[in-house]
């Protein structure tokens, strides 16, 4: 089963940085098979390529959050209903965060973007990372999911993955 994943680009410069729409369909391809959740035949989502600004609105909007933020998801139904519904949701990618976060942590701006696709594409399907147990189940999922596309794992540094080992 694969998802059909449409793209709005509201921000012309995401042509000139990466092939996006490429990267993300085989990032969610990985996500989606690494996770194992089954989902209605002609299940779609949308990723917005968006910059700072328009992010910021949103997530002010949404979130009470005054600030730019690398994605969003915005899941069209609840965890239970998912495997059901044709329509997951959205998720919206902030260039100008997406590039300033790769060259902070020493990371391609390709295997950021699949991150944050990962990512965002998880929480559509119900995965979350409010609790500790949650995160590091979604991390390792994301981790998985990104070894499938040759990206190394993104939380080797982090602080849980440092407190499990």
């Amino acid at each position: 089963m694969s998802v059909r994943v449409e793209f709005v680009e509201n921000d012309r410069r995401w042509r000139a940085a990466l092939p996006a729409r490429t990267l993300a369909r085989q990032a969610v391809a990985a996500a989606l098979a690494e996770c194992g959740v089954k989902l209605a035949r002609g299940a779609e989502m949308c990723i917005h390529l968006v910059n700072d600004e328009e992010i910021r609105g949103v997530n002010k909007q949404w979130r009470d959050k005054d600030a730019p933020t690398n994605v969003l998801s915005f899941p069209a139904v609840d965890a239970a209903h998912v495997a059901e519904s044709k329509l997951l949701g959205d998720v919206l990618i902030a260039l100008e965060t997406l590039e300033r976060e790769a060259a902070e942590e020493g990371r391609s701006l390709t295997d950021h973007f699949r991150h944050l696709v990962v990512h965002g594409f998880l929480h559509l399907l119900g995965y979350d990372h409010i609790e500790d147990d949650e995160a590091e189940a979604m991390e390792a999922l994301e981790t998985r999911a990104l070894q499938r596309l040759g990206v190394a794992d993104p939380y080797a540094d982090s602080e849980l993955e440092s407190a499990a080992t």
